[in-house]
């Protein structure tokens, strides 16, 4: 699976993994299913009100096409606008929108990705076919709405080689939590400092350590005596026992 480097401000490489263009498949599938479901729970609950009527009025139809036609269109864009890079479909496939340099997209990324579905994804008869020749050819997972953005979809799931340290994150039953901040944590953060961890433990680079423990200490408002890799071991743990308490 292709993956995608970020080097951030604060001098860390950090690895994502590209969304598989059958998840990204998947996830538009969802979102069409999603589509027709509402369009049809639109047209019923109409017919259901005025009968079969509901076809003589042109007020009616044109509030209807309203109801249907807004979010078939506006559904992507609005989604992954109020939803930080995340549609219904991608966010059940743990998958999100980011731009190449790490950061979140802007509103004008997400408007230009939008904007060029007309061509890569919507073009009657060869729209899925462009994106997907498109998705593969390039190596960082991006269609042409991608490309023009500078954008990329990514999977948050945790990737094999962090299988180890999710383990370990795992707390028992009778668990007592030493950071409460820890819940402030987003499933986004927690992916990526499972990754750092990891990969600082298995390259023993300890500078990534230190600096992952005190990014998240900044974040969280933490004072901590713990040695780097426990406080970070011991975040994931009360994250963990927090979500599932909650």
């Amino acid at each position: 699976m292709p993956t995608i480097r970020v080097h951030t401000t604060q001098n860390v490489t950090i690895e994502y993994e590209a969304a598989s263009l059958g998840n990204r498949i998947v996830a538009a599938i969802l979102d069409n299913l999603i589509l027709v479901a509402w369009i049809g729970a639109v047209v019923g609950l109409t017919f259901w009100i005025i009968g079969r009527r509901f076809g003589e009025s042109p007020a009616v139809l044109v509030v209807l096409g309203l109801l249907i036609g807004l979010p078939y269109v506006f559904y992507n864009l609005a989604c992954e606008v109020l939803l930080n890079g995340q549609s219904l479909g991608k966010k059940a496939l743990n998958l999100r929108v980011m731009r190449l340099d790490g950061t979140a997209p802007r509103l004008g990324d997400y408007v230009l990705r939008w904007l060029l579905r007309a061509v890569d994804i919507n073009l009657p008869g060869v729209g899925p076919l462009v994106a997907i020749i498109v998705i593969a050819a390039g190596g960082k997972g991006q269609r042409l709405g991608d490309l023009a953005a500078g954008t990329t979809v990514i999977s948050l799931r945790p990737r094999a080689e962090m299988l180890d340290t999710l383990r370990t994150a795992l707390p028992p039953a009778d668990y007592q939590p030493v950071f409460p901040q820890a819940i402030d944590l987003s499933d986004h953060d927690v992916a990526l400092l499972r990754q750092l961890l990891s990969r600082s433990l298995r390259q023993d680079n300890y500078v990534l350590l230190n600096e992952t423990a005190v990014k998240i200490k900044s974040l969280l408002h933490i004072e901590s005596d713990l040695s780097d890799e426990e406080f970070l071991r011991t975040v994931l743990r009360d994250h963990a026992h927090l979500v599932a308490a909650g």
